[in-house]
């Protein structure tokens, strides 16, 4: 290749990877409004970014792969917990975490009602970002030190076998609906949500006691009942419910496919 040639070889792919440069970045430009529900900007949502920074939580928490990564990323935040359990939360973080049981514990940022709702409604907003699958491993609220929390890579139903415990064990560690990410299946391991260890015999304990007021007859029915209508019944604890409300999503009835309920239930029936 003579000098001429090689200056317009280095010429042509500047130019090329220019344009290609340029049209990249303007066909980002114009998909931020649909990328970033754009429309969903709320009044609420802008006063909860101001709080949010103005706290500097991202000091701490991560937000798309972006922060501090000290404490769990909120990237999907809202649709692993819910609003009545974030309300709570943030009101007294002490009543969920203990500072010598963690070993860290998230200070009270001292937020008034509509503060804590707008601070919600800015999460909220960001879970539906449309992220591309980013980040790859978000870190989920469930601390991997935790035993009967570790999720390493989670696996898909694609990618199990065609048995229903296996299809439900999968569906338990994967995200959504992560439900690892508030229940251990460890003894005496609570986390957001009671431990699910022995929870085929606390279930007919439960069904047989006169506190029971939902319309389970069996413990598989219950456990249906658990995931489809959290707060037909309210297990005892501060953490886990308040106002009559469970903590627990109530979403799943709509957001999983009757299938994967199914595959659920026969998962958390091998949990004696």
């Amino acid at each position: 290749m003579t000098k001429r040639q090689g200056r317009l070889f280095f010429i042509i792919c500047t130019f090329l990877t220019a344009a290609a440069f340029i049209g990249m970045t303007i066909h980002s430009h114009s998909r931020f409004a649909e990328l970033t529900n754009e429309d969903k900007l709320t009044p609420a949502v802008i006063s909860g970014k101001d709080i949010w920074h103005k706290n500097n939580c991202i000091n701490c928490h991560t937000l798309l792969g972006e922060g501090g990564y000290y404490a769990p990323d909120l990237t999907k935040i809202t649709q692993q917990r819910g609003t009545p359990y974030l309300t709570a939360f943030l009101k007294d973080p002490s009543q969920f975490y203990s500072e010598e049981k963690h070993r860290r514990l998230m200070p009270n940022p001292n937020l008034g009602d509509t503060e804590i709702s707008d601070v919600i409604a800015f999460l909220d907003w960001v879970s539906h970002i449309d992220n591309q699958g980013w980040p790859p491993r978000p870190i989920i609220v469930s601390g991997t030190t935790i035993p009967g929390t570790d999720v390493g890579q989670p696996a898909t139903q694609a990618s199990v076998s065609s048995d229903p415990v296996a299809q439900g064990e999968a569906l338990f560690r994967s995200s959504p609906p992560a439900c690892n990410a508030c229940h251990s299946v460890v003894p005496g391991t609570n986390l957001a949500g009671p431990t699910l260890a022995g929870l085929v015999t606390r279930a007919t304990a439960i069904i047989a006691s006169p506190e029971y007021k939902g319309e389970a007859k069996t413990p598989a029915e219950y456990i249906r009942e658990s995931i489809t209508h959290p707060s037909a019944y309210l297990v005892p604890g501060a953490m886990y419910s308040a106002n009559n409300q469970s903590f627990m999503p109530d979403n799943f009835i709509t957001d999983l496919e009757p299938g994967q309920i199914d595959s659920l239930v026969a998962y958390l029936e091998t949990l004696k």
